[in-house]
């Protein structure tokens, strides 16, 4: 193997920046249970408050006949609430997360081949035609604070042109993610070669020409000409980051990610005007800096298929299945690795002599992980991606065992506890694809509260989702424990409420929420317009407990957990699930 020159290590660390883009689009911190105050977050394991809710939460017939002081309350309440009840979207991203995301992408941007070959051209250009060497940086910093208004622009006139109601909205909404899913498919096969998305040649020419008038305006023109060639490479990475803020960050999540793009893609150009003699210190330009490009490119092909799986899930088409899901992704895997090691190649590629050490460990780590997920073929739980994967239940043949053992799905208590005038399990034949194996959980409120007064046990309401990455990554790291299952097998009426399911409702059913005035008409909208309405929340996963007559066990705001690796502690959750019993049992 030929000796690798002195650039090749700092080569090494921008490519494995692509490998971090997967693993930080990923959910939110999940809520483990009802929040009392919208702020409310510190935890409380003995605090224990018992609330009114009425047995029949969704119904317009039964709200007419609560007692003046409830109405009072829940009018107080939905003033001071959001806007909407009928928002499903998990729990948002928080500006920083998106921010972070928007920075790694703009620092991939800036080793692709329609970037990376000008940092040098543009840093000599200043430096030349300035003079000085203060006069250089201080035309470096205007160009890189042009780039940054220009991009943060563009994320703020997304967020004012939908709105945020809208961008909360379309995490579940069928129409956005199928176009999602095509749009990052377009991505990813153009950045495999197959074609090149530019804007118009006339755009950049017009700004060419303007940036020749120097000063303040000139200095802007050329980097708004830089965006605009650029474009071949910096767009699928624009849109997969303002379609991930838009879809699970708040109002301002576009323009915060595109505040982190552009000032990765803006520092380069400011830093090595202010060192230009650390140019020399850049590996060469050639063929690496397409197999970056078409690393990316596979990579948007990955991504794209968890919208699908949205969709499936959602609209129930049951036809995209774990298996598939996990087989698309082990083929793209095995493809990024071969391609890794020059066993195939692109037209535009070169051809690769030998394998560089940035080569051999991006290939060695992209085979481990294309192994790791072949057991999740035969029902491997694969927690550490099972927030992006479909739910297990969508798995065909499935040999994992069940947490607590038992070797049986069934539920604890025997059928015959159950009164028959309970009858069926409504909607069950909705959810048979987000089951957890092993807990037989109830999918209607009222029915939920008949269950509990038979059986003597406390309801636990899990509020959750089809498309609810943390919803799945609960399920995978906390309830998969052996004491946390078998607490909620055995010691709760498990409810689980689907807030994005688009089943519509009979005709019968349908309401007008009293909380946001919107007409409901999908089950998934009933169960969303309740949890806004009675427990002043719209983020999934959330954790309700509830005695047989529906008043709160446990006032449970301090269940969540502020700090990242606590948000799936065990021990917490357990308590969370302890406290509960024991108000119940009083």
């Amino acid at each position: 193997m030929k000796l690798l020159n002195k650039g090749a290590y700092l080569r090494a660390g921008l490519i494995t920046l692509i490998t971090l883009i997967v693993l930080n689009i990923a959910g939110a911190n999940p809520a483990y249970a009802v929040q009392k105050k919208a702020t409310d977050t510190s935890v409380s394991a003995a605090d224990v408050t018992f609330t009114d809710i009425p047995t029949a939460a969704d119904s317009i017939a039964i709200r007419k006949k609560q007692a003046d002081s409830v109405k009072k309350a829940e009018a107080a309440k939905a003033s001071k609430a959001p806007a909407a009840a009928s928002k499903t979207a998990e729990k948002p991203k928080s500006l920083w997360q998106i921010f972070i995301e928007g920075l790694l992408g703009g620092f991939t941007a800036v080793i692709l081949p329609c970037i990376y070959p000008l940092l040098p051209l543009t840093v000599s250009f200043f430096t030349k035609k300035s003079g000085s060497k203060s006069k250089a940086v201080m035309q470096s910093l205007i160009y890189g604070v042009s780039i940054i208004v220009i991009y943060v622009t563009l994320g703020l006139l997304i967020s004012i042109i939908f709105g945020s109601d809208a961008l909360n909205e379309l995490a579940t909404n069928g129409i956005f993610n199928i176009f999602f899913f095509l749009l990052l498919i377009v991505f990813g096969i153009s950045f495999l070669g197959a074609f090149e998305i530019t804007l118009p040649s006339s755009l950049a020419n017009k700004l060419d020409a303007n940036s020749d008038k120097g000063g303040l305006a000139g200095i802007f023109f050329m980097a708004s000409t830089l965006v605009v060639v650029s474009f071949s490479c910096t767009g699928p990475i624009i849109g997969t980051l303002l379609v991930d803020a838009a879809s699970k960050g708040d109002r301002l999540g576009p323009a915060m990610g595109m505040f982190g793009f552009s000032l990765a893609l803006a520092l380069p150009f400011t830093i090595f005007a202010l060192f230009p003699s650390a140019l020399k210190t850049l590996p060469k330009s050639g063929g690496w800096l397409n197999s970056v490009k078409v690393v990316l490119g596979f990579l948007e092909l990955a991504f794209a298929l968890k919208f699908l799986s949205n969709v499936d899930l959602a609209y129930h088409w049951n036809w995209f299945d774990r298996e598939i899901f996990l087989s698309l992704w082990i083929a793209i895997g095995l493809l990024i690795g071969l391609y890794l090691i020059g066993k195939i190649k692109f037209s535009h590629d070169s051809d690769v002599k030998y394998l560089s050490i940035p080569r051999t460990f991006l290939a060695i780590i992209t085979f481990a992980f294309v192994i790791y997920m072949i057991p999740g073929l035969w029902g491997a739980p694969l927690k550490s991606i099972s927030a992006f994967l479909p739910p297990e239940a969508t798995q065909d043949f499935n040999l994992s065992a069940i947490p607590d053992g038992s070797g049986s799905s069934s539920a604890a208590a025997p059928s015959a506890a159950i009164p028959a005038s309970i009858g069926e399990r409504k909607y069950a034949s909705n959810y048979t694809r987000i089951k957890t194996k092993g807990l037989d959980a109830w999918y209607d409120y009222d029915q939920a509260l008949q269950v509990s007064k038979a059986l003597h046990k406390p309801i636990l309401i899990d509020f959750t989702g089809f498309n609810c990455v943390n919803c799945r990554k609960m399920e995978a790291n906390v309830w998969s424990d052996p004491q946390v299952f078998s607490r909620i097998k055995n010691d709760f009426v498990l409810l689980q409420l689907v807030v994005d399911d688009k089943a519509e409702l009979p005709a019968a059913e349908h309401f007008v929420s009293d909380y946001s005035g919107k007409k409901i008409t999908t089950l998934g909208g009933k169960w969303s317009n309740l949890e806004a309405q009675r427990f002043n929340s719209n983020s999934q996963p959330l954790y309700v407990m509830l005695d047989s007559d529906g008043n709160l066990l446990k006032d449970a705001s301090g269940a969540e957990i502020p700090t990242s690796p606590a948000n799936y502690d065990i021990a917490s959750y357990l308590k969370f699930l302890d406290s509960g019993v024991a108000a119940y049992k009083k």
